[in-house]
């Protein structure tokens, strides 16, 4: 079997690192973990940059982001509140055994939290396949999304807007809107759903 290229050998030892530590290594640790001088490991970020399979916010220590998993499937982001706003979801963790050609690169995963979403058959537990959102003006009236709001956190919701208001609706009665006005409050549309996995045995 051939080796992996040394670009793709420091994806894997990020993919463990940040599943076993929920966060990603500091420079220092990538050159002791893969043997290697400074400016061999900057070249291979950016080359995993620039071919889609991780994002780094600079100016910030470990924050590097698994967009696109050298082991097959998606990375899941963490978990997402389907109830009430919760702290924005985290790094990737793991990654969900996936394969489809609807899947482009930057598609993630989230676990739900909560019934919120119960109406929508989104139970507490699931997985949601969600797509970033480079285009909040595209986005239409009902479609479900992962929304975080400025000083609240993040959740999962039915996305509506209406002026300068942005409602976020549960499918459960027993949870009320969460209407904001989008000028005093800054609302990020993280991710659209794609599809619901109910169970581990609809993969």
């Amino acid at each position: 079997m051939q080796r992996p290229s040394p670009h793709l050998r420091l994806l894997e030892y990020l993919e463990a690192y940040i599943q076993l530590h929920g966060y990603s290594p500091v420079i220092d640790e990538m050159m002791e973990a893969m043997e290697k001088p400074r400016g061999a490991i900057q070249n291979s970020l950016r080359y995993l940059e620039r071919e889609g399979y991780i994002e780094r916010r600079y100016g910030k220590a470990r924050a590097i982001r698994i967009l696109k998993s050298n082991r097959g499937g998606i990375p899941i982001w963490g978990t997402i509140a389907a109830g009430y706003l919760s702290e924005v979801f985290t790094d990737s963790q793991d990654v969900l055994p996936i394969s489809s050609p609807k899947l482009k690169s930057g598609d993630f995963a989230l676990q739900v939290a909560g019934d919120s979403m119960i109406g929508d058959h989104i139970p507490d537990g699931s997985f949601v396949i969600m797509r970033p959102v480079s285009d909040l003006a595209a986005l239409k009236d009902g479609e479900i999304v992962a929304a975080w709001v400025e000083g609240r956190g993040t959740t999962l919701k039915h996305f509506y807007r209406e002026g300068k208001h942005i409602s976020l609706i549960a499918s459960n009665s027993n949870y009320p809107p969460i209407t904001v006005d989008a000028e005093e409050c800054r609302v990020e549309v993280q991710g659209v759903l794609l599809w619901v996995l109910r169970e581990w045995s609809d993969l």
